[in-house]
């Protein structure tokens, strides 16, 4: 495979943000869609030519969705020497019985159960950290849409730690645009499982993402500023309220 693009990437955040420490195994959680499966391959081909010792176990947590075939992903896996497991779940079951007012399944709820499914998956495999296969384009939706619905300024943030769960988070892939990935899944024939989630296409989030390509074909640079203002910590000026002194 030639991933060399999305290595450098990786690499760049990696020295960024210090995602990978020697002696780390790292659990990647594997949806099936092209971002997850990229992360899984590029982190594998990182895994033997970093100079830190780490590990890659890929996690696919089975949400129940109907007509979801792993066969190509699985021999894929196994023709590359990559380690993924299954476990299952009743998620998509769960959130049938507690549907939104509109009668459409609830994201928010269904991404914290994935998100502690994969936590709980890889804590029993024996995994020091769990990635996620979010890309720059994701960041920049995740902030509009936390200032759109939630009146914040606010995205993921390329590593994390939960104190409540002891896990550490990271997003190797967040310099990267869906752009690249898309390329490397192409030219390298990386299989993957097209979602059949009912909500696919249908999210507050797919509004953004199109919100944003008519954005970005009349200002092409908006795109490269988003990025680089996410981590342009010296230039933030907003407003801050002047606090009474009650002395």
């Amino acid at each position: 495979m030639n991933l060399q693009t999305i290595l450098r990437k990786i690499r760049r955040a990696d020295h960024d943000y210090h995602l990978i420490e020697d002696g780390d195994v790292i659990a990647v959680g594997v949806s099936g869609g092209k971002d997850s499966m990229l992360l899984l391959c590029a982190l594998q081909m990182y895994s033997r030519f970093k100079d830190k010792n780490f590990r890659v176990v890929g996690i696919h947590i089975n949400m129940g969705f109907p007509d979801m075939d792993f066969s190509e992903v699985d021999a894929f896996c196994e023709k590359w020497n990559i380690e993924l497991h299954h476990f299952p779940s009743s998620i998509y079951e769960i959130l049938k019985r507690n549907l939104a007012k509109d009668g459409s399944l609830q994201c928010s709820l269904c991404s914290k159960f994935k998100k502690a499914t994969v936590i709980t998956a890889a804590k029993e495999l024996g995994c020091t950290k769990v990635a996620f296969g979010h890309h720059s384009d994701d960041a920049v939706e995740t902030l509009f849409l936390n200032m759109i619905h939630g009146g914040k300024i606010a995205t993921f943030l390329p590593k994390m730690y939960m104190s409540r769960t002891d896990t550490t988070f990271i997003r190797p892939l967040i310099y990267c645009y869906e752009s690249d990935i898309r390329n490397a899944q192409q030219n390298n024939v990386i299989p993957f499982v097209k979602s059949t989630c009912p909500n696919d296409g249908f999210t507050q989030r797919q509004d953004v993402k199109e919100m944003l390509q008519k954005l970005y074909e009349d200002y092409p640079m908006a795109k490269g500023n988003f990025i680089y203002m996410l981590h342009n910590l010296k230039q933030v000026a907003l407003w801050e309220t002047v606090q009474e002194d009650d002395s």
